[in-house]
C-alpha cells in the first residue's frame, strides 16, 4: 500500500496543516478499566476528526498529478465530508458532498462552512454514495471514494504518532467504518515491526464488516442501524477488507447503549466529548475488561462532532 518513506512524506503534508494531536494516559479511565491506556485524541484536529489528514493527502496527491479537475463529488455521514473541502481550500477546486436525508446538522453545517455544495440524497451513507457516483457522470466530476491508498496514507500518520510516542502497545481498539483508519493503523504496525494487536470495534447495528470478517469475505446488509454514524457501514470496501482481515486481530460489536455510556465515561474522566464511533473503541475495552485487565492499551478517538441535541440526551442519561 506504501512504505515508510512515503508515509512520513504524508506526515510532512499533514503536518504544513496542522500538528500532531496528542496522545494522552488518564488515569480515571485506567481506573475504570483496569488497563493502562492511552488515548488518541484525533478529535482535536482542524475539522475535528482524523479523516482531516486522508484529505490533506488526497488533495496534495490530486493537486501534483492531476491538476485540470474540473471538481469533485464525494459522500459521506460527515468527517470525510469535511476534510476533502478542507483540504481544497486555496485551490480552487469546487467540492460537492453527498449526505443522506436527516444527517447530522452539524455536520452539514460544517461541510458548507468549508465551502461545500451539499446534496442530500437517499436513506443513508450507501445511497448517497450512489447519487454521488451520479453526479459524478453527470456533471463530469471526479469521485472522491471513501476509501483510496492516498487516503489510508494520510491518515496513517495518527497511528504513526502513536506508535512512535508510547512503546509496547499490546493492542489498539480502532472504529470501523469504511475502512481507511483501521488500515492506516495495521499497515503503520507492520511497517514498524510491531507485535500490537489491532482491533476493530463496529455498532451491532451496523455489523457488515464483523459478519464478513467471521465469514472470509465480504457480507452486506440491508440496514445500518445506529446513531454512531462514523460506524453506519452497510455495504464494506472490498479492499479495506482484504486489508482487515489479514491483519486485524478481531472485531467487536458494541450496542448504542455501550457507546453511549463510553462516551459519558469520556467527559467525566477527560472532559472530552466523543461522538459515538469516537467512544466505539472504549466501549469494546470496558467490553473486554477482564480480558484487558493490567496490559497497555491505545484507544483511537476519531473524532467529536456529535450534533448538540443528541450529546445533551447522551450525557444526561
Amino acid at each position: 500500500m506504501f512504505d515508510l518513506p512515503s508515509l512520513e512524506a504524508a506526515a510532512r503534508i499533514v503536518y504544513a496543516a496542522m500538528p500532531p494531536t496528542p496522545q494522552y494516559s488518564w488515569p480515571l479511565l485506567a481506573g475504570r478499566t483496569g488497563a493502562q491506556v492511552w488515548v488518541k485524541h484525533e478529535n482535536h484536529t482542524p475539522t475535528g476528526a482524523f479523516k482531516v489528514r486522508g484529505g490533506l493527502v488526497y488533495l496534495d496527491a490530486l493537486r501534483r498529478g492531476r491538476p485540470g479537475v474540473r471538481g469533485l463529488v464525494t459522500a459521506t455521514r460527515g468527517n470525510h465530508g469535511q476534510s476533502i473541502p478542507y483540504a481544497a481550500r486555496g485551490m480552487g477546486i469546487p467540492v460537492t458532498v453527498c449526505v443522506p436525508r436527516g444527517n447530522s446538522t452539524e455536520k452539514n453545517a460544517a461541510m458548507r462552512a468549508f465551502g461545500a455544495e451539499l446534496v442530500e440524497a437517499g436513506r443513508d451513507f450507501d445511497e448517497a454514495r450512489e447519487r454521488a457516483a451520479q453526479l459524478a457522470a453527470e456533471r463530469g466530476l471526479e469521485m472522491v471514494p471513501s476509501f483510496h491508498p492516498d487516503l489510508v496514507r494520510g491518515v496513517a500518520t495518527y497511528a504513526l504518532e502513536l506508535f512512535r510516542a508510547v512503546q509496547d502497545l499490546d493492542t489498539v481498539y480502532v472504529p470501523v467504518g469504511m475502512g481507511s483508519g483501521i488500515c492506516g493503523l495495521i499497515r503503520t504496525r507492520d511497517l514498524l515491526g510491531l507485535p500490537t494487536r489491532i482491533v476493530g470495534v463496529v455498532s451491532a447495528g451496523a455489523p457488515a464488516v464483523a459478519l464478513s470478517f467471521d465469514a472470509g469475505r465480504v457480507v452486506t446488509t440491508e440496514t445500518a442501524d445506529t446513531f454512531a454514524d462514523g460506524m453506519a457501514c452497510r455495504v464494506p470496501d472490498p479492499a479495506a477488507f482484504a486489508v482487515i482481515q489479514a491483519g486485524a486481530d478481531r472485531i467487536v460489536r458494541v450496542t448504542d447503549a455501550e457507546v453511549a455510556a463510553a462516551m459519558r465515561a469520556y467527559w467525566t474522566d477527560t472532559h472530552n466529548l466523543a461522538e459515538g464511533a469516537g467512544a466505539a473503541p472504549l466501549a469494546a475495552l470496558l467490553q473486554e475488561q477482564e480480558r484487558m485487565r493490567g496490559k497497555r492499551v491505545g484507544l483511537i478517538l476519531c473524532g467529536g462532532n456529535i450534533d448538540l441535541d443528541l450529546a445533551l440526551r447522551v450525557l444526561a442519561a
